[in-house]
């Protein structure tokens, strides 16, 4: 696997179930990238010791040299690094739009995609898959299934690699499918 990492733009895209070793996976692809900035892009919740348990897996798992962003605002954070990217995942910008309109989300979903084309370095992008089987029973579940599922769809699109995790096992879509017709 080539990783670019100069003047050409890369998505990797990498999704899969809780558990399914896409964070391992998108971690080991970019250890093969000098400089790197990781963006764990999440609320801290300082409340939820499972939550925080988590946290401290994926940062003893972090080689020491990487840069490190901790925020909910994925497009500032596209806005103000350019170098080779690790996002870890994209459900935590599904948390940070999940209230916002549907015009809002809209407009969002438009400018984090442009910003992720326009990016010249290599960009690792981890998402969570979610909905395969039961439907939740509240509106907001739903809504961030949905949301979820459409922005995950549009990175596949701009993604020059896509890989689905399962198992402990990564598995390049890119080899074995062909894109949906619209």
């Amino acid at each position: 696997m080539e990783i670019i990492d100069n003047k050409i733009s890369k998505i990797i895209f990498i999704t899969g179930g809780t558990k399914s070793g896409k964070s391992q996976f998108a971690e080991y692809l970019a250890c093969k990238i000098k400089k790197i900035t990781y963006i764990a892009l999440s609320d801290s919740r300082p409340d939820d010791l499972l939550w925080q348990k988590k946290i401290l897996i994926h940062r003893e798992r972090r080689p020491k040299e990487w840069d490190l962003v901790e925020t909910t605002n994925l497009i500032n954070a596209l806005k103000m690094k350019k170098g080779p990217l690790l996002i870890d995942s994209i459900g935590g910008f599904i948390m940070e739009n999940i209230n916002k309109k549907e015009e809002e989300w809209e407009k969002n979903i438009f400018a984090l995609i442009n910003l992720l084309k326009e990016r010249e370095k290599t960009t690792i992008i981890v998402g969570e898959q979610v909905g395969w089987s039961l439907v939740s029973e509240y509106e907001i579940g739903n809504r961030y299934i949905e949301r979820l599922g459409t922005l995950q769809n549009k990175i596949t699109k701009i993604s020059h690699e896509n890989w689905l995790t399962l198992n402990g096992k990564a598995i390049k879509l890119d080899n074995i499918s062909f894109d949906i017709p619209i």
